[in-house]
């Protein structure tokens, strides 16, 4: 797959099919994905890779505690700052309503709203799930190498023709996570990746992104001249 299709039909996707994901598809992956840089080489993500029976067990019970309304373990790390200074503020708010108006729940049913969340321990349908963590004497250089690294899965995915979902909520209840899994004691459950493919006929939402403007300058002569937008590469396929 040509890298620009892959990064544009790239997105989170919440509805999977059953349909089992192959294990020597996921081997190719991370095999490839290990490839990812990171500062001295250090690579540090720590990866486990659930199908079958013991993602069945972990989303038994992370639901069961998502449906007794349990607000999760105590947080290892921030997910968002405490304030969100605009534009930030407005661009996650943005997409929420998107990602809810796709669904057609409105914005007073805090009911629906919480069950459209109580789905992230479902996987949302997908068979596979990748726990990814990281080692807690890890900094924030680190943190960032285990994003490219991530980023560089989720790209390899779409080659194999299968999408993923990344879930930072999976840290709510990583005390569950780490009762299926039993990681040292030294890592830190960043979040997940959900990996199977597309319910096509699932609802989704096509997130925008900022303009090129507001989050690159160009300096030197470099750049788009003005009053012309930037080439777009062309995409086919169903994409959000």
């Amino acid at each position: 797959m040509d890298i620009y299709k892959a990064v544009g039909s790239r997105r989170a996707v919440r509805g999977f099919r059953d349909e089992p994901v192959p294990t020597a598809a996921l081997e190719r992956v991370l095999a490839a994905a290990a490839r990812a840089p990171s500062g001295g080489n250090l690579q540090p993500w720590r990866v486990y890779v659930l199908t079958g029976a013991p993602l069945a067990e972990l989303k038994e019970r992370a639901t069961r505690r998502a449906e007794a309304g349990d607000p999760g373990d105590e947080r290892e790390y921030r997910m968002y700052p405490a304030e969100l200074k605009p534009p930030y503020r407005e661009r996650r708010s943005a997409a929420a309503a998107q990602r809810f108006d796709a669904l057609g729940i409105r914005r007073e049913d805090s009911r629906a709203r919480q069950e459209a969340v109580a789905a992230n321990w479902r996987c949302f349908g997908a068979p596979a799930l990748l726990l990814c963590y990281i080692d807690r004497d890890m900094g924030a250089a680190q943190w960032v190498d285990l994003g490219i690294y991530l980023q560089t899965v989720m790209l390899l995915l779409r080659a194999e023709g299968l999408h993923s979902c990344p879930q930072m909520a999976w840290s709510v209840y990583h005390r569950t996570a780490a009762a299926v899994v039993s990681p040292p004691k030294e890592l830190l459950l960043f979040g997940g990746l959900s990996v199977g493919y597309e319910d096509r006929a699932a609802a989704c939402a096509r997130i925008g992104r900022a303009p090129l403007a507001e989050t690159v300058t160009f300096l030197g002569g470099a750049g788009p001249r003005p009053g012309r937008r930037p080439e777009q590469p062309r995409l086919t396929g169903r994409s959000s």
